[in-house]
């Protein structure tokens, strides 16, 4: 066994970020490679955060207030003038940039990724994301926004989905026992991007900041650099089991009568999304997400308009309360935001580990059934005025709206096997982009549409949440629809050997398999990985609950 696998590490001296290079010898112990991957993916996940910049950004010129442009300017004009501020509405389009791109180049360099092995995909992820904020920080030192769009939303969303897809095929391979989990680790870490991101961040442009300079651009310039640091590690960290391995002990649980929801075979990637189970998960991870992600970007406001001067303790609507009644509010709502993205994190873990024990067709059967039921009673739940139960309805809203992300790649795996499931996982996340676009539109502009027709505030998002939970069945019709992938998808023998050739695997031949204990000096090595993420993590979510804490006073 040893010699095997030495061989196929060895062999032909592979380049240092070749995939060859980066197959575990035994002894390798499996949990030094969630930590690589959150290391990776607590950095992109600033792109949650971002919205910290977006102030400060508005009066890059003014400093204390705006510089605004001349009526007569051109959205285009305003891309290239160094000489008024630019509105949030054009700064915020790097988030939508973000995404987009984040699904197109998951989409496009999935394929790319398996062949090329985690560590290549996580350095160029790495050098995008850190060079694109850079990019940034020369936009905002000459005042020209379409480098910021350029830099942070082109180059540092294709670094995004390139980093966000990277550690997915190699985490389900090297625990094939706890898929859910695996991932569900990996993925919290994009959850958690903000809450080390965005506190950072503040800190960082109060220490540049000046009566000359809002401090952003300096702030770009130190987070990319620390940001390289902690990808770099993380791309160096990874490693991929060699073919036919397995944790020692483990046997794949036999198929039951009429389950074959789980698949030992593979489909290969061209194959995968042209068929109906592909088109299927697409829309349940499509509307899963499209009823979570415009809740989270409006969470501040709904809870502010719905309940207003009930949150102080009267029965003052939103229109009548005063300034300082206003500031009071905000301030609670901005704790209910904080508590949102807490649960978002711990979601993205616990759903996708539940999901190992009663399957991923069972987990999304009960994020659409509790979503129907919730966002059915959420309306009367302010009408009542009861605080507490909307606000742990939404709790439980937002922790499957991150399972729901954490949960998918496990089902593609169970669906079309392991050997390029980080691949299909890229094609899918378009459902992502698409989700980004219409839960905010119908959040967004159903509530103009109701104010504007004479609705009180506090129903005013009323219709919407119906809406919503109107998706949420239509998402529960998907999920009952899939069935096991038919036989004529899958690869053959040869084509799946010749696709392992490709991948560069090496090892077992896949007539046997190879288990080995982890070494037992790896021990110290695996604490001092996973203290590096989880103190900055630990750090960001005692903050959160510092704001959080005003929710309950």
């Amino acid at each position: 066994m040893s010699s095997n696998v030495t061989a196929g590490t060895l062999a032909g001296a592979p380049s240092f970020l070749s995939k060859e290079r980066i197959i575990a010898r035994p002894g390798f112990n499996r949990w030094l490679v969630p930590p690589a991957a959150l290391a990776i993916h607590l950095c992109i996940g600033m792109a949650y955060g971002f919205s910290v910049f977006w102030l400060p950004l508005s009066q890059a010129i003014g400093i204390t207030a705006p510089v605004a442009c001349s009526a007569d300017m051109g959205f285009i004009a305003r891309l290239f003038s160094a000489a008024c501020d630019w509105p949030i509405s054009m700064l915020s389009w790097i988030y939508t940039l973000f995404f987009v791109f984040l699904g197109c180049s998951a989409a496009v360099l999935g394929g790319w990724l398996e062949h090329a092995g985690p560590r290549k995909a996580g350095l160029v992820s790495a050098l995008c994301w850190c060079g694109g904020m850079l990019i940034s920080a020369i936009g905002v030192k000459t005042h020209q926004l379409w480098l910021m769009w350029l830099g942070s939303g082109v180059i540092g969303g294709i670094g995004l989905g390139l980093g966000y897809i990277s550690p997915v095929s190699t985490l389900i391979k090297w625990f094939p026992d706890k898929r859910g989990m695996a991932t569900g680790m990996a993925i919290m870490g994009f959850g958690g991007g903000a809450m080390v991101g965005a506190p950072l961040a503040t800190a960082l442009m109060g220490h540049f900041g000046s009566a000359e300079d809002v401090g952003v651009w300096q702030s770009f310039v130190v987070m990319a650099a620390i940001y390289f640091v902690f990808m770099t590690a993380g791309a160096l960290g990874y490693r991929v089991p060699p073919t036919g391995w397995k944790p020692e002990g483990w046997t794949a649980p036999a198929k039951k009568a009429g389950n074959g929801m789980v698949t030992d075979r593979h489909v290969h990637v061209s194959v995968a999304w042209k068929t109906p189970q592909f088109a299927l998960v697409w829309l349940v991870l499509c509307l899963n997400v499209s009823a979570g992600i415009g809740i989270l970007g409006m969470a501040s406001p709904l809870l502010q308009e719905v309940f207003a001067g009930k949150l102080l303790g009267n029965e003052l609507s939103f229109s009548e309360l005063n300034a300082t009644q206003l500031a009071q509010i905000a301030a609670i709502a901005a704790g209910f935001t904080g508590l949102l993205s807490l649960f978002n994190i711990g979601g993205r873990f616990f759903w996708a580990s539940f999901s190992d024990y009663i399957g991923r067709k069972n987990t999304y059967f009960a994020f659409f059934a509790l979503g129907v039921g919730l966002y059915s009673l959420v309306p009367n739940m302010g009408h009542l005025g009861n605080v507490a139960l909307f606000v742990a309805a939404f709790c439980i809203i937002l922790s499957m709206y991150g399972g729901g992300f954490a949960t998918v790649p496990a089902y593609l795996a169970d669906l079309f096997g392991t050997q390029m499931v980080g691949a299909i996982h890229g094609r899918l996340l378009t459902a992502w982009a698409a989700a980004g676009v219409l839960g905010p539109v119908l959040i967004t502009y159903l509530r103009e549409s109701q104010l504007a027709a004479g609705v009180e505030r506090a129903a005013a998002y009323d219709m919407t949440l119906y809406i919503l939970a109107g998706l949420l069945v239509l998402g529960f019709i998907c999920n009952m629809l899939i069935r096991p992938v038919a036989d004529k998808h899958f690869m053959s023998d040869q084509q799946l050997a010749a696709e392992r050739a490709l991948s560069h695997d090496k090892g077992a031949d896949g007539a046997r398999s190879l288990e080995w204990h982890a070494a037992p000096g790896s021990l110290p090595l695996v604490l001092i990985a996973w203290a590096a993420v989880v103190v900055p993590l630990a750090w960001g979510v005692w903050i959160t609950l510092q704001k959080t804490a005003v929710l309950f006073h």
